[in-house]
């Protein structure tokens, strides 16, 4: 759901005193377009937000949901691809995607729509989590249950009371480190250290209930180091993948040209001494990225030292394979472990054939993106096979506690 935090505020008038129902992605396999946690809102009149699967499977889940407003009960239902079917909804990608679909009553105090209120204030990129029950088959309480987190990389689970009275043991140390983490899952219910599922009131059978975390971290940093052509072509690029840029120049009438404006912050400092001080004062973390693109020892050299003795996701460096085999010698010499010197990536960038300053910075956050979702190879896509989608599981964060709670029903 947080996926529609943009679009929320916008939003409320329609819902107001409304009754609308949640669909949302809980499970998903092979190729999907989406990942689980995505939702969309549908009303009563058949209006909608959000996309589950692009268009393939939203026809059908718009009809599902109407039934779960008609009656107030949840629903569950798996989408897949259906040769013998062509006609019935279904994913062509030939994924398999698990819907819940939610009804939330008109009551202003039922859980889930306290929850969209106070998302629907959220900055886009503010980070949150929201843990909700997911449930079926029994009235439209069912499921309803939800606890906003607007701190999830301090998030302890130990201090929720809502949390720790559905949760128990191992379920409960999942759910925290799905938020601590910045991830997207469902924990079971049932089963050793989880809670036994529910009776369902209206038929007598046994409900499984599960509870979905959805989290979002701040923004990774990518620290660009060096005021140059390739620089004010690799901000802009480095923005589009999601992250908080920073530039850093020692010289002020590098740094200071109206080309770098892209960055979220400009820094006029020694690359290793603003990157220390960053460290020292806990404000990198393991998804941190640094490109060093200055190509001049006496910044270069100092700089790598000290970023290859921290636990970044990237360490990559410009220069020629010369360079680069002159750059390992000084740096052992310094003192640096070769097993560090080994996550150095440079020359920087994959072989994409890259000459101009925007192709280069195409390349390096290829390489980027492939060190973060962690693939193997770098072919395209027409010479592999198996699942195009890949949703890479997030790095862990930090710890302390804060968070709002809403009553679970």
């Amino acid at each position: 759901m947080l996926d529609l935090i943009p679009s929320l505020g916008a939003w409320l008038p329609t819902l107001k005193g409304r009754q609308f129902a949640v669909a949302t992605i809980a499970a998903a396999s092979g190729s999907v377009p989406r990942p689980v946690g995505t939702s969309m809102i549908i009303t009563t009149s058949g209006s909608v937000l959000g996309s589950l699967s692009g268009g393939c499977v939203e026809g059908a889940v718009v009809a599902l949901a109407q039934e779960a407003m008609d009656d107030g009960g949840a629903r569950r239902k798996a989408f897949g691809f259906s040769a013998a079917d062509a006609f019935a909804a279904g994913l062509t990608c030939g994924g398999e995607l698990d819907i819940h679909i939610q009804p939330v009553p008109g009551d202003t105090a039922y859980p889930l729509r306290t929850a969209l209120l106070q998302l629907a204030g959220l900055d886009p990129d503010q980070p949150v989590a929201l843990v909700r029950t997911l449930g079926t088959g029994g009235g439209s309480a069912r499921g309803g249950g939800a606890v906003v987190v607007p701190a999830p990389g301090t998030f302890r689970a130990a201090g929720s009371p809502e949390l720790s009275a559905v949760l128990h043991g191992e379920a409960l140390m999942q759910v925290e480190s799905l938020v601590r983490s910045g991830g997207a899952g469902v924990v079971r219910l049932s089963g050793p250290g989880g809670c036994p599922p529910d009776r369902d009131g209206r038929n007598g059978r046994l409900e499984e209930r599960a509870v979905l975390v959805e989290s979002r971290l701040a923004p990774p940093r990518m620290l660009v180091f060096g005021a140059n052509d390739f620089g004010a072509a690799l901000v802009p690029a480095a923005r589009l993948l999601g992250y908080h840029v920073t530039l850093v120049d020692a010289r002020p009438a590098f740094a200071g040209q109206p080309r770098f404006a892209a960055a979220h912050q400009v820094v006029t400092d020694w690359p290793h001494r603003y990157l220390a001080a960053e460290a020292a004062a806990g404000r990198l973390d393991s998804r941190t990225v640094a490109a060093v693109l200055t190509h001049d020892p006496k910044f270069d050299l100092p700089l790598l030292e000290a970023a290859l003795v921290l636990d970044l996701a990237y360490v990559g460096a410009m220069g020629s394979r010369r360079s680069h085999l002159q750059r390992v010698g000084d740096l052992l010499g310094a003192g640096v472990p070769p097993e560090r010197i080994s996550r150095l990536h440079s020359p920087i960038g994959l072989d994409l054939g890259a000459v101009t300053p925007a192709e280069v910075a195409v390349s390096i956050t290829a390489e980027i993106l492939a060190a973060r979702t962690r693939a193997a190879s770098c072919m395209p896509l027409r010479d592999t096979s198996g699942s195009i989608h890949q949703y890479a599981a997030p790095a862990p964060a930090p710890t302390d506690f804060n968070h709002q709670e809403i009553a679970w029903t």
